[in-house]
């Protein structure tokens, strides 16, 4: 006998959806956090703090972060009301090289579903073709068609605000109405539909409710989202996945539980269980299971592969191919570019809404040649200057506050979006030399874009400014020669990849691994290609597809 039927590690946004799927299945489910435990809503202790109610007036206190936080401190949603969902990186040390990664973590309960973006993006016909076409990297084993029944069954349940545009390469979803564009927003969707044939801005399709939805409130544009949201209105496997798994009566959650390894069994070919430390205790314990779920993010799951070594896998668990590891991808990002537009003075906007837009991809489609392969969106938002501009203004005294008294003038950002292509180089693996406080080999991590990203980033960076000008903007703000740091879009993907061929990818159709098949990986570790859509519903609808897939297989005997 199994101490459960299936052990799903990690808690974020594809782990909770593994467990309300196994558990409304009727199976006995264990979820493992290696992190510390977090109730919804009470323990979001920056949510509705005003600057001037923290220490350091919600910047922090800088000095700490650069000794405790080096790389956290990067990501946008880090500040002072929001450092505690993330790790500290004197605690969690890993190795980069290349042009360095920033992998950006959060170990609690709920994991990176607390602070997430929460743009919710189908990938398309497009993306899971263009491998084939243009013979870089390998064809997933999937179509649009496979996935498409199982984004509308997540949409359905979390709840994504959007409008149907008909898009050719981003499909329309099931949709809550969308959190509507502002002035601003929609003089660019104007201009973009006057001036350009294949360009077109539409409201962010957000896991944000604009109406009352499965028990959950209606955002009620507090902000910033980043900092919990206790209304549970914008989605989090905390304020919606995990509470239907646990009213089930079927889920055991364990935190403060890092998995060290899965344990493999030469004579059934399968996983037996795995291997965790208390990380408080330091104690060891091992639970055994039918089936395992691996969502522990892309480079913590592909750490617990590496090192589930064993006689039969020396180089990792259902590693027979050596592409474990291989082909790390995140996403291009051009730099953010801001133009102000004069006039509209008259229109304010109100709260904090949760969304911005976005423009869908219009490159290297319908025989528009770039000279980059795949392609590219934009994101951004728009918004009226407050008076958090009066930190780059010269003046100070009486002058600054008449000033500051009144809006600023109405602006947009806007920054690319885009595919980064699957690389052999772009690599994690284990530094056996270098280990955790738990003595768990650290993680070597190397990356580097490549011509065709910085061929992408530059035109991101040109088309920019060329639509902000042809907008009418004003003072537009160059762009940066340098790209981003990898890491920091924090859409890493890859390195247990799905394909057709067991020889060069690590998982099957269904997300199970080739050669252990009652080990599935549905985090973004299953990527085959980057796409330029942000991955998280991807990761919802696939790992909804496969646990509907072990369940059938535990039925028939299979697992």
């Amino acid at each position: 006998m199994t101490d459960f039927d299936v052990i799903v590690v990690g808690s974020g946004i594809s782990g909770g959806w593994a467990a309300k799927e196994l558990t409304e299945k009727g199976l006995k489910v264990l979820v493992l956090e290696r992190g510390r435990h977090i109730t919804h809503g009470d323990d979001y202790v920056g949510e509705h703090k005003a600057p001037w109610e923290f220490p350091f007036r919600g910047a922090g206190d800088r000095k700490r972060y650069e000794k405790d936080y080096p790389v956290q401190m990067q990501c946008y949603a880090f500040d002072e009301g929001s450092e505690h969902f993330f790790v500290n990186d004197r605690d969690h040390p890993y190795q980069s090289t290349g042009q360095g990664f920033s992998w950006i973590r959060g170990y609690h309960l709920g994991g990176r579903s607390l602070t997430w973006g929460r743009v919710s993006l189908r990938l398309g016909d497009i993306n899971f073709s263009e491998s084939q076409k243009d013979k870089h990297g390998i064809s997933w084993p999937i179509g649009y068609d496979d996935l498409k029944s199982w984004y509308s069954y997540v949409e359905k349940f979390v709840g994504i605000s959007g409008q149907k545009e008909n898009f050719a390469t981003l499909p329309d979803g099931e949709f809550l109405p969308p959190l509507g564009l502002n002035c601003i927003e929609q003089h660019l969707r104007s201009t973009l539909q006057q001036k350009y044939k294949n360009r077109t801005l539409t409201p962010d399709r957000a896991a944000v409710l604009s109406q009352d939805h499965n028990g959950r409130a209606a955002c009620h544009y507090c902000g910033p989202c980043y900092r919990g949201c206790s209304t549970g209105s914008y989605f989090s496997s905390l304020s919606a996945t995990l509470p239907a798994a646990q009213a089930t009566g079927r889920l055991t959650i364990l935190t403060d539980s890092i998995v060290a390894g899965i344990d493999y069994d030469p004579k059934t070919h399968r996983a037996s269980g795995v291997r965790v430390i208390n990380s408080n205790t330091n104690g060891r314990s091992t639970y055994t299971a039918r089936a395992i779920f691996l969502n522990a993010s892309t480079l913590g799951t592909t750490h617990i592969l590496l090192n589930s070594k064993s006689e039969h896998f020396p180089n990792g668990l259902a590693n027979s191919s050596g592409v474990l590891g291989h082909y790390l991808m995140d996403h291009v990002m051009g730099s953010m570019m801001t133009g102000v537009f004069e006039g509209f003075d008259d229109l304010e906007a109100i709260g904090n809404r949760p969304n911005g837009f976005v423009v869908p991809r219009f490159n290297n489609v319908d025989n528009s040649e770039a000279n980059f392969l795949r392609g590219y969106g934009f994101q951004g938002w728009g918004a009226r200057a407050q008076w958090s501009r009066g930190n780059d203004l010269p003046e100070i005294g009486l002058a600054l506050k008449n000033k500051l008294r009144k809006s600023g003038p109405w602006y947009i950002t806007m920054a690319g979006m885009g595919e980064c292509l699957p690389y052999w180089d772009n690599r994690v693996s284990l530094n056996e030399t270098k280990r955790d406080k738990w003595g768990l080999p650290q993680l070597d991590i190397h990356f580097e874009w490549r011509d065709n990203e910085r061929k992408m980033f530059d035109a991101m960076n040109d088309e920019a400014g060329a639509i902000l000008h042809a907008a009418g903007a004003v003072n537009v703000t160059p762009p940066s020669p340098h790209m981003h740091k990898p890491g920091l879009t924090i859409h890493e993907m890859g390195t247990a990849r799905m394909g057709h061929d067991p020889k060069t990818s690590i998982l099957n159709k269904h997300n199970q691994c080739h050669d252990v098949a009652n080990v599935f990986v549905t985090d973004g570790a299953c990527m085959t290609t980057s796409a330029y859509q942000n991955p998280s519903l991807t990761y919802m609808a696939l790992t909804a597809r496969a646990a509907h897939t072990a369940v059938e297989q535990m039925k028939a005997g299979i697992l």
